[in-house]
């Protein structure tokens, strides 16, 4: 059974899909950047400003599904440039317990959406 997840504690989407689909007891995530809720507008002045606006609108995805990040199995991390890589994992890797830890890629990209320069999605289990 498919449940569409949505909260007005994350940015609403802008296209075609949403903030997140339950399918039984798994978890999918859109990816999400740095826009603030309640303004929809960008929070980037830095990189760790940025994905920490990230990280919080993540947060509040998986409490929407009843979840937390130690639901989260696996992520997906696309930046921009690589050489942001160490700010953002440490940001990042704060919201976790290392030891269970989710499974994860970090890629470059070309480009993102309204020119960010992190974007991150999750897949969590209950």
């Amino acid at each position: 059974m498919k449940t569409i997840i949505q909260t007005t504690k994350a940015p609403a989407p802008i296209g075609p899909y949403n903030q997140a689909i339950l399918v039984d007891n798994t978890l999918f995530t859109s990816g999400q950047i740095a826009l603030n809720p309640k303004t929809m507008e960008l929070v980037n002045r830095d990189i760790e400003m940025e994905t920490t606006q990230v990280m919080k609108n993540l947060c509040e995805v998986l409490k929407a599904a009843g979840m937390d990040f130690a639901d989260v199995v696996k992520t997906t991390i696309f930046l921009n440039d690589m050489e942001d890589f160490a700010k953002v994992n440490e940001i990042y890797g704060s919201y976790f317990d290392h030891k269970n830890a989710p499974a994860r890629e970090t890629v470059q990209v070309a480009a993102l959406p309204k020119n960010v320069r992190v974007e991150i999605s999750f897949i969590a289990i209950r």
